[in-house]
């Protein structure tokens, strides 16, 4: 009989070690998975995870992860300051939404004026974006104790009906010939979010993300902020004993995640995506929570988590042309992967200890 023992700390080794197992267990399952699909398990596993980085077309490969990776790294960011708070908003997919449709809409609204000032406030606008969407769940959390997870996720749907009602009503290209969607952003020089340095895929989100990447870091490390958070995401009493606010901390976690992912809408609708179209949303905001659980709401875990999951994304997208792997394959091969992060987060707080069973 499987006996699990609680810990009296939690196990600073497998904290570690989990995230690892769990790559190489989603690795083990998703192989058996391909091959019962028919598809050979070495090749898919080596094509979704080393081709991008290794083959003979990695010159092209390389700098698609930095354009995946970086909403990804921004939005989990983000999302770590809640969830170490205990806060949990599962709706940054809406967030991210938003963010988009009020930056596109500052730079739809001042074509084809000329100006230096218009991304800078088109990001100004996502993030502001943002950080509303992300208010809604959090002052009804303050003022009427409605659980957050709920209200958050339900304001997803919400975002992409207005999504779809932008794509085809207010911010459809006058010139589109009757097609859904606005005007290409990336072939508007004032609002495009182009590549800093041709061929390597760096753009403003990229920086930004990493900008996101230290600013966590040195607050949750440095700060007496950082040191709140972790408190009332540990000890919810003490935290309160020690004068943190939790309304508070409530509407500022929620917000810092908010603008985060408001601002990686922004950089996407002007940059890779380049318009707002009905399916502009690819599942960020969901793929971003993997990424910060991958990552142990740690800014520099969340970076390896992103690139991780960037490379599912572009390795997955070559399994897709080359072997006729299925859609639904990779995206439950991204799922595993917070299953089994899950399932073996277990050691971190349990011991394992086999025991004879008792006789009645």
């Amino acid at each position: 009989m499987i006996v699990l023992d609680k810990r009296p700390q939690p196990s600073r080794l497998w904290s570690y070690a989990a995230p690892v197992l769990a790559v190489v267990l989603t690795m083990l399952v998703g192989g058996v998975l391909f091959a019962a699909l028919g598809k050979n398990p070495v090749e898919v596993i080596r094509t979704i995870f080393l081709d991008p980085l290794f083959s003979e077309f990695a010159w092209f490969y390389r700098p698609q992860l930095l354009i995946k990776g970086a909403p990804l790294v921004l939005i989990a960011v983000g999302l770590s300051f809640g969830f170490r708070a205990g806060i949990w908003n599962i709706g940054a997919e809406g967030q991210y939404i938003i963010g988009a449709l009020c930056g596109a809409a500052v730079g739809l609204a001042l074509y084809p004026a000329e100006t230096r000032w218009i991304f800078p406030l088109m990001i100004v606008a996502g993030a502001f974006g943002g950080w509303i969407w992300a208010m809604i769940p959090g002052v009804l959390k303050v003022k009427f104790g409605t659980n957050e997870i709920l209200v958050s996720l339900m304001l997803v749907y919400v975002a992409e009906s207005l999504l779809a009602a932008m794509a085809l009503g207010p911010l459809k290209n006058p010139e589109g010939m009757g097609f859904p969607g606005s005007r290409n952003l990336a072939q508007y020089p004032s609002a495009a979010n182009l590549e800093l340095i041709a061929g390597t895929g760096l753009h403003w989100g990229v920086v930004a993300a990493l900008i996101a990447v230290i600013f966590a870091y040195v607050v949750l490390a440095r700060h007496i902020f950082g040191f709140q958070v972790r408190l009332a995401g540990q000890a919810p009493r003490a935290a309160r004993f020690a004068g943190v606010n939790p309304a508070r901390m409530i509407l500022i976690c929620m917000g810092l995640s908010g603008a985060l992912a408001g601002m990686a809408g922004l950089f996407e609708v002007a940059g890779p995506a380049g318009q707002v179209t009905i399916d502009f949303n690819v599942g960020y905001g969901f793929t971003a929570i993997i990424v910060a659980f991958l990552g142990r709401l740690h800014p520099v875990g969340i970076l390896l988590a992103g690139g991780l999951m960037a490379l599912t994304y572009i390795g997955g997208g070559i399994a897709q042309s080359n072997l006729g792997l299925p859609a639904a394959a990779i995206s439950l091969l991204q799922g595993m992967l917070l299953f089994f992060l899950l399932a073996v987060d277990v050691l971190t707080h349990y011991r394992v200890r086999f025991a004879a069973r008792q006789v009645a």
